[in-house]
């Protein structure tokens, strides 16, 4: 497992390379549950958002 990533000499967390993974996950998700009208069966949009968000970044912790 990585701790740090070189790219072209600037040293980057692995963290931020999983958040930014889980980000853009989540923007699909978004677009596609907007997409699909399914928000309306959600109670609170943001904290849904928020779990997911939670939820991707330990998946892709576990995976990379």
């Amino acid at each position: 497992m990585r701790q740090v990533i070189d790219l072209e000499g600037v040293l980057v967390s692995a963290f931020v390379l999983n958040m930014g993974l889980a980000l853009v996950t989540l923007a699909i998700l978004r677009w596609l549950l907007s997409k699909f009208d399914l928000w309306r069966f959600i109670w609170n949009p943001p904290l849904a958002q928020f779990g997911l968000l939670i939820i991707l970044i330990g998946l892709y912790t576990l995976m990379i």
